[in-house]
């Protein structure tokens, strides 16, 4: 148990607890889902909703409660807050968004040659790593009925592991933190080479 600020700095930003005190019900279930992929989301936000008019929600434990109260299933070796207290924490540090702005800036400081990995822990990561490297291996940006490209973009790296490197089950029984660890890495293009692709 402990203050529910979910904040990676403490001092910026609004706390989780402040936002759940004010923020309106879709929005609240809108975060769980999107960025918690969590299937119950409305019934929880409603639950949260209900639960912040008796008091407030200031307390991990408390907060764990409503979301396990709400929740008509469980996952078995999950707690069924998981995915909710997940949503929450991307949503407070604009997780996301620092990734996307982290990925655009990393090829800048790539010497040609150079490597970028990236482990991701959540679905939602990965996909934007995926994503990213994907575009920036591919070059061209035209619609793929065109016959000769017109944009003239070219690769500028290209990707090291096709296919996201998942924890061994050792190294899951070792780290059980591992589980949902994907790595991915994309090397620099040299400019000439970038152009012979």
């Amino acid at each position: 148990d402990g203050p529910l600020h979910r904040r990676i700095d403490n001092s910026a930003g609004i706390s989780a607890a402040q936002w759940l005190a004010t923020a309106e019900l879709d929005d609240i279930a809108r975060v769980i889902k999107e960025y918690g992929e969590e299937r119950f989301a409305r019934r929880i936000a409603r639950a949260i909703v209900a639960a912040r008019e008796l008091g407030e929600i200031g307390s991990t434990v408390r907060l764990a409660e409503i979301i396990a109260a709400a929740a008509p299933t469980r996952e078995r070796g999950k707690h069924p807050a998981t995915r909710s207290f997940q949503a929450i924490r991307i949503f407070i540090n604009g997780e996301l968004d620092d990734l996307r702005e982290c990925l655009g800036q990393a090829l800048g400081v790539l010497a040609p040659g150079g490597r970028l990995v990236v482990i991701s822990f959540h679905s939602l990561e990965d996909r934007i790593v995926k994503q990213t490297f994907r575009a920036l291996s591919a070059g061209c940006t035209c619609p793929p009925r065109l016959a000769v490209c017109a944009c003239g973009q070219k690769p500028v790296a290209r990707v090291v592991t096709r296919k996201g490197v998942r924890a061994t089950d050792a190294e899951v029984e070792h780290n059980p933190r591992a589980r949902s660890a994907v790595l991915r890495a994309m090397e620099k293009l040299a400019a000439e080479e970038s152009h012979d692709v």
